[in-house]
C-alpha cells in the first residue's frame, strides 16, 4: 500500500511539471527571454534562411559604378542637362498614435540619432520630419504640439515639421476599410513624397555617415540599396531619387487594390527587386554595403552592439575615422534594423551609453550627439 501511495505523488509530481513549465514560459516577465531564445535558435539553425542573407559578397563593377557616379547615362535617358537630385532628407514618424496604441513609441533618442546623422554626416541642406503624433507625453490630438517633446526641441532649429492628418494618411490605403499597419502607409507616403519633391528618404533607424555626394548626380532617377549578401532584396530604408520618376510612379501603381494586410515586406523590398530586373534602364543598384550592412541577422545584430575590448574600440575608432565615419569603405549609411535590434540592444541606449559603451554602433553613431547630451 505504501508502494502504491508514493508511486501515485511521483505520478502527480510529473503530470504537474510541464503544467509548471508551461506557467513559466506563460510568465510576462520572461516573454522577451523567450522570444530572445527563439529568435536566436530560428535564425542560426543550420539550414536557416539567414544564413543566405548575411554570406560574404563581391560588389559588381555596376555597383560600384552606381555608388562612385561613374554610371553612364542609357539611350533612353531624356536628352538635356539634369537636375541633380536634392540634397533633402524626408523622414517619417508618429503615424500612429502612442496615446490609444502605446506599441506604437514616441519619437525618441533613436529617432533624433537618426536626424543627427542627417544633419552632422549626411550635412543634408533640408530635412523634413513628416508627422501626425509627435507630442511627448501622448496626446489624443493629431498635430498636437511637437515641442512637448524634448528630442522634438533638441532638434528644432535644424528641421522643417510637416504635419499630415489622420484622414490625409488614411486615403493612401487601398481602400478606407483596409487594415493595414502604420509602416504600410509609411511606405506609400515616402515614395509621394519623393515623387513629388524628390531627395532622400531615411527611416527613422537609419544611419547616415557621409554626403550622397556622387548618388545626387547619377543619370537614373532613382537610387536604391540591395539588402543581404544574396541580394534577395531592393528595401525601402533608404532611397534616392529624382522627382517624377517613372520607376517610382510603376511601384506605386503596384500598391493600388493590394491586401497589405496579408504581407510585410513583399511591396517595400522583394518588388522593386522584380521591377529592377525587368527594367534595368531606370534605376540605379548599390552594393549591400553601402546602405544595409551589416543585416538583420542575430550574428550581425551582435556583431554591431557587442562590448568591444580597450585595443579593439581604437582598431574600430581608427578605421571609422579612415573611412571619413563609416564601418566600410563604400559605406555610406547603415540601417538599424529596429524590429529585430531594438529589445536587445538599441530601447538600452541613451546619451551617456552611447558616450561610455565601446560598441562599433556606438562609435558610429557617438559624433552626432550634441555637446550638451550624456556628459
Amino acid at each position: 500500500m505504501h508502494c502504491d501511495m508514493g508511486f501515485l505523488r511521483r505520478r502527480r509530481i510529473y503530470y504537474l511539471v510541464p503544467f509548471i513549465f508551461a506557467l513559466v514560459l506563460l510568465s510576462p516577465p520572461l516573454w522577451p527571454s523567450v522570444r530572445q531564445f527563439g529568435d536566436r535558435v530560428r535564425q542560426t539553425l543550420p539550414f536557416a534562411y539567414q544564413w543566405k542573407v548575411q554570406q560574404e559578397f563581391v560588389p559588381t563593377e555596376n555597383e560600384l559604378d552606381c555608388l562612385y557616379g561613374r554610371t553612364p547615362r542609357s539611350s533612353t535617358d531624356k536628352d538635356g542637362e539634369l537636375d541633380p537630385i536634392p540634397n533633402h532628407v524626408h523622414f517619417i514618424y508618429g503615424l500612429s498614435n502612442p496615446y490609444n496604441k502605446p506599441s506604437a513609441g514616441t519619437f525618441d533618442f533613436l529617432c533624433y540619432l537618426a536626424i543627427r546623422s542627417a544633419i552632422v554626416g549626411m550635412k543634408a541642406e533640408k530635412i523634413s520630419l513628416h508627422y501626425t503624433y509627435l507630442a511627448d507625453p501622448p496626446s489624443p490630438t493629431p498635430g498636437a504640439s511637437p515641442f512637448t517633446n524634448p528630442w522634438i526641441r533638441h532638434l528644432k532649429d535644424d528641421i522643417e515639421l510637416v504635419y499630415h492628418s489622420p484622414e490625409e494618411t488614411a486615403a493612401l490605403k487601398s481602400s478606407p476599410d483596409a487594415t493595414w499597419q502604420a509602416a504600410h502607409v509609411s511606405d506609400i507616403l515616402r515614395l509621394k513624397l519623393l515623387q513629388e519633391q524628390g531627395g532622400i528618404y531615411m527611416d527613422m533607424d537609419a544611419f547616415g555617415f557621409r554626403p550622397f555626394t556622387n548618388l545626387l548626380k547619377s543619370p537614373k532617377d532613382i537610387i536604391l540599396g540591395h539588402e543581404g549578401g544574396n541580394r534577395g532584396g531592393l528595401c525601402n530604408a533608404i532611397m534616392v531619387a529624382r522627382k517624377n520618376s517613372s520607376f517610382i510612379a510603376r511601384w506605386l501603381r503596384e500598391y493600388d487594390g493590394a491586401d497589405l494586410s496579408k504581407e510585410w515586406n513583399y511591396h517595400s523590398v522583394v518588388l522593386p527587386k522584380e521591377m529592377e530586373l525587368q527594367h534595368p534602364d531606370e534605376v540605379c543598384t548599390l552594393p549591400p554595403n553601402a546602405f544595409f550592412w551589416p543585416t538583420w541577422t542575430w550574428n550581425h545584430i551582435e556583431f554591431m552592439h557587442e562590448q568591444l575590448s580597450s585595443d579593439e574600440a581604437r582598431k574600430w575608432a581608427a578605421e571609422i575615422d579612415r573611412n571619413g565615419g563609416s564601418l566600410y569603405e563604400d559605406q555610406l549609411a547603415y540601417h538599424a534594423w529596429s524590429q529585430m535590434a531594438w529589445e536587445r540592444h538599441l530601447s538600452k541606449l541613451t546619451p551617456e551609453v552611447v558616450r561610455t559603451r565601446d560598441t562599433r554602433f556606438n562609435i558610429l553613431v557617438r559624433d552626432f550627439l550634441q555637446d550638451d547630451l550624456g556628459r
